[in-house]
């Protein structure tokens, strides 16, 4: 595969809005994208949205009508939370396999409040959304209760990462919780599923999130930062007969790797984003990306070493549960604050001399990607 570089990123506030639409979310995420690069929506010669299922049909194609009919062909994917990712990893392979120069990797979704005006009755809509969120909580917890039996895991670990990521995303403009919380304060917080309080799980709401990937001459030609896309890839699960917490299994499997693979170990990285549903979702990551060792992870976050100014800041923006997870845009969202920390322009949440930056998703199915991306 020949270079892939990212030439313009673009996101959208998340939060719960009564009056904008996903549509209203992904016109402005991809306007964004395309300002940040320098290019139109007629220079796009590939465009994949990512969006689940639930904001409706064709999502892409929908936004794609806002934006203009221009022949750019636009391919819809639903992987749950890394419906983003997916739309990311096939417009990197679209210009490394050299079937265009520029790509566009798009996501949106719509878990807040006017969900029900896209899909008909919204009594019926907010009880759907509310038994995924409960269900998917009630999973967070168990795995939490697991580890706190196994390892003597200190619930103040899993505060002092929601801790950390209130503080990032205090910082970040575009984050849906820009309030800052003591560890006391999240202890105390209301009770969601034993051990996890509200500031540990992530909130609901809407967004969009965009990324242009082009060839390097492109990318000289537009005299874009260059971020290259040093790997991308995605796995799937593989049985295991007995497992604590198959998401880290599954993970820690495919980062040996993609490690391998990309020639960067995770002594190298400077900045991670990752998959934070919870606060011990996030914990149980560091340990399975190689952050640190089996086991190690709650020294890792009662020292701070994931926060500002530690050994390896991760979800500088605020991740799933400041920034916001409304599912579709998550990953572009992801994608875009590596990106930003790479290019230097992180504002008060940069990472002082970022080169190296890590993506990390899962989705409902049993499916990961990984993303590395690199400051030449």
């Amino acid at each position: 595969m020949r270079d892939v570089m990212v030439v313009g990123v673009g996101t959208t506030r998340f939060a719960q809005y009564e009056d904008r639409s996903w549509i209203d979310h992904g016109v402005e995420a991809v306007s964004a994208a395309l300002t940040d690069a320098g290019l139109a929506w007629t220079d796009m010669e590939r465009a994949y949205c990512g969006a689940m299922g639930a904001v409706g049909p064709y999502a892409g194609n929908r936004v794609g009508h806002e934006l203009g009919l221009t022949g750019v062909p636009i391919q819809n994917i639903d992987n749950a939370s890394a419906s983003g990712n997916s739309a990311f990893h096939s417009a990197c392979l679209a210009v490394g396999t050299e079937q265009c120069d520029v790509a566009i990797g798009f996501g949106v979704g719509q878990l807040g409040r006017s969900m029900g005006n896209n899909m008909g009755d919204e009594g019926q809509v907010r009880r759907f959304v509310a038994r995924a969120y409960g269900n998917a909580m009630a999973i967070f917890a168990l795995a939490a209760k697991r580890r706190m039996h196994e390892f003597g895991t200190p619930v103040e670990a899993f505060a002092k990462i929601a801790e950390k990521s209130k503080h990032y995303g205090s910082l970040n403009p575009h984050s849906q919780i820009r309030k800052r919380y003591t560890v006391e304060e999240i202890l105390e917080a209301r009770p969601i599923a034993d051990p996890l309080t509200l500031p540990m799980c992530c909130p609901v709401g809407d967004g969009g999130a965009a990324v242009i990937v082009a060839s390097r001459h492109v990318a000289a030609r537009l005299g874009a930062a260059p971020v290259r896309v040093r790997h991308t890839a995605m796995y799937g699960e593989t049985f295991q007969q007995e497992r604590a917490w198959g998401h880290a299994l599954m993970l820690a499997e495919g980062a040996r790797d993609f490690y391998e693979t990309a020639g960067i170990g995770p002594e190298e990285l400077d900045a991670v984003q990752l998959h934070d549903a919870t606060a011990n979702e996030e914990l149980e990551y560091y340990e399975a990306l190689g952050l640190c060792g089996v086991g190690e992870g709650d020294r890792l976050a009662l020292d701070g070493e994931t926060g500002p100014g530690g050994r390896i800041p991760v979800n500088t923006d605020g991740g799933l549960i400041s920034r916001g997870h409304p599912l579709g845009p998550t990953g572009c969202a992801q994608i875009a604050e590596i990106t930003r920390q790479l290019r230097g322009q992180a504002g008060p949440r940069q990472v002082e001399g970022a080169r190296t930056g890590l993506i990390q998703q899962t989705g409902a199915g049993e499916v990961f990607f990984l993303h590395m991306l690199t400051r030449e």
